[in-house]
């Protein structure tokens, strides 16, 4: 009601106004109907009444549409949707970060355990266990996780490369090699821990023991990029470059700016871990099977080094680099020290079968089988 009283006031008030003016026009109707005024226009009676007629009807309007306006203007006034709700955010990937870790412990634990140590096992698997191996006759020397996958949500399968060693009772080891265990891992938790819920303490636990599985194929790699041998010869700029920059980076001898392009930024491994460098191999990718001159500025080579790098006790290391080279004022320089060994696109990696050949050591090491022992 507070809303619909100003307008009443001001159209009260255009209403005073116009009758004011009516008034000044009866007045004026003693004067010629044809007499004109300054401007040169004529006014007549009947012309006035008639406009004033029109403004008092038009102030009439305003009062009575005043409280009609009002409240259409409140109806039309926005509302929120209803039943419209605002999109959810995403649910961020599981993370097997939690169930990998867990599982190679467990591996780790289960290859030590044996008869009489199955309680070792409780903090992983709770199911019942009967080992028939005896304690500690295998130990893995190192494991990492080689796959994981979420099977279900919250339930993944992840796979531990362990590399074993036995101990028989005289206490002489053997390494057996490589070998891979697969194991179900439940996970509870938050998705970042390897669960479903949304918040909550981590918790993990294995459904059974671990199964022993095959080896992964071994890949054949694709070849490489680098089709021109230029061996171990000093005398080649590009080779000669590579020696100079890799003596420097791994003997910290001199600097590395007097072999690096301009506005590349590498720094020398410190504290030094060999004494001298010594180049065995070289590769590239140019063209032409020499090349005692070097090209143009701006011509790019990839190359392929190998060399016996020389400690500090006198042992020969064998390390792999692989550098851009880059051509400038007649000399070349290494523009970047490349993450890994570049291969010809057209030459994809191929599978190869895996094979093991067991030693004689292995074939005489032997794990009493039970019924809950993979």
């Amino acid at each position: 009601m507070k809303r619909q009283r100003r307008p009443r006031k001001a159209a009260k008030k255009q209403l005073v106004e116009a009758e004011t003016w009516d008034e000044e026009v009866e007045e004026s109707r003693e004067t010629p109907a044809d007499e004109p005024d300054e401007t040169g226009w004529q006014t007549s009676t009947a012309q006035m009444a008639g406009l004033s007629r029109l403004v008092r009807a038009g102030v009439w309007a305003l009062v009575v549409s005043g409280p009609v306006l009002g409240t259409l203007a409140f109806l039309s006034s926005p509302a929120p949707a209803q039943g419209v709700s605002e999109p959810a955010a995403a649910a961020s990937p599981a993370s097997p970060v939690g169930p990998a870790g867990f599982a190679e412990l467990f591996v780790a634990a289960y290859l030590q355990a044996g008869q009489g140590t199955e309680r070792d096992l409780a903090p992983y698997y709770s199911g019942p266990i009967a080992l028939a191996v005896k304690p500690r006759t295998r130990t893995a020397t190192q494991s990492t996780v080689t796959a994981s996958r979420e099977v279900q949500p919250g339930y993944w399968s992840v796979t531990v490369a362990a590399d074993i060693t036995t101990h028989d009772a005289k206490g002489k080891s053997t390494r057996l090699g490589v070998q891979y265990f697969r194991v179900g891992i439940q996970a509870t938790g938050p998705a970042g821990d390897g669960g479903t819920e949304q918040s909550g303490t981590a918790g993990y636990a294995a459904t059974s023991l671990p199964a022993q599985v095959a080896a992964p194929a071994t890949l054949k790699p694709g070849g490489l990029a680098y089709e021109t041998d230029r061996g171990s010869n000093s005398a080649d700029p590009s080779v000669e470059t590579a020696r100079g920059f890799l003596a420097a980076y791994l003997t910290s001898t001199t600097e590395l700016d007097r072999y690096t392009s301009p506005g590349t930024r590498l720094q020398p491994i410190s504290p030094a871990p060999y004494a001298a460098v010594k180049v065995t191999g070289a590769q590239d990718d140019a063209t032409g099977a020499s090349q005692q001159k070097v090209p143009a500025d701006g011509t790019v080579l990839h190359q392929l080094v190998q060399v016996d790098a020389t400690d500090q006790a006198g042992s020969p290391v064998s390390l792999s680099y692989a550098l851009t080279l880059k051509s400038r004022a007649g000399r070349w320089e290494v523009a970047s020290v490349d993450d890994a060994p570049a291969i010809r696109e057209s030459s994809p990696p191929s599978a190869a079968p895996h094979t093991t050949t067991p030693s004689p050591d292995t074939a005489t090491t032997a794990i009493s089988p039970s019924p809950s022992n993979p």
